[in-house]
């Protein structure tokens, strides 16, 4: 009688170890690609700020006022990268007036006009401070900073 040569396989806990490193693996693989999505979605919001922001600002010099609304640079169906559509407030305008965004001192963030997108939540409230307003792209010191409203007004 012959005897039949020993196979050798995983056991079953073997196998569970390496399917839970496998899991573990994907679980940070698919936060590090959110984390980067999301990085990719602040710089889109930035960069479209910039160049709106650029448009408004060569209709003030062609007009010597801001325009009154997005409409008027033919920028009103522009939406951020969450889908919301940016805000914009022209402060020179007497209807306008003290309707200006404010840092934590009450500051207004500039005085010719508020350009942002209200972030990831769709969610904004006037002041920097509230908490729904912190993951806002703002537009401040008239166009010298363009990011998060927690780097702007820690």
């Amino acid at each position: 009688m012959r005897s039949l040569p020993a196979v050798r396989g995983f056991t079953l806990i073997e196998l569970l170890i390496v399917s839970a490193i496998f899991a573990i693996l994907i679980v940070l693989a698919v936060a590090r690609y959110n984390n980067h999505k999301e990085e990719v979605r602040v710089q889109q919001a930035v960069a479209d700020i910039l160049s709106m922001s650029a448009l408004i600002t060569q209709y003030l010099n062609d007009n010597h006022t801001p325009p009154d609304s997005l409409a008027d640079v033919r920028l009103q169906d522009k939406i951020d990268p969450w889908g919301h559509p940016y805000m914009y407030t022209n402060l020179m305008s007497p209807a306008t007036a003290g309707g200006a965004r404010k840092d934590k001192n009450l500051h207004p963030l500039n005085s010719d006009f508020d350009l942002y997108s209200m972030g990831a939540d769709g969610d904004t409230k006037r002041p920097l401070t509230a908490n729904v307003s912190r993951d806002d792209i703002i537009r401040a010191r008239d166009g010298r900073f363009v990011g998060f409203a927690k780097d702007f007004d820690p």
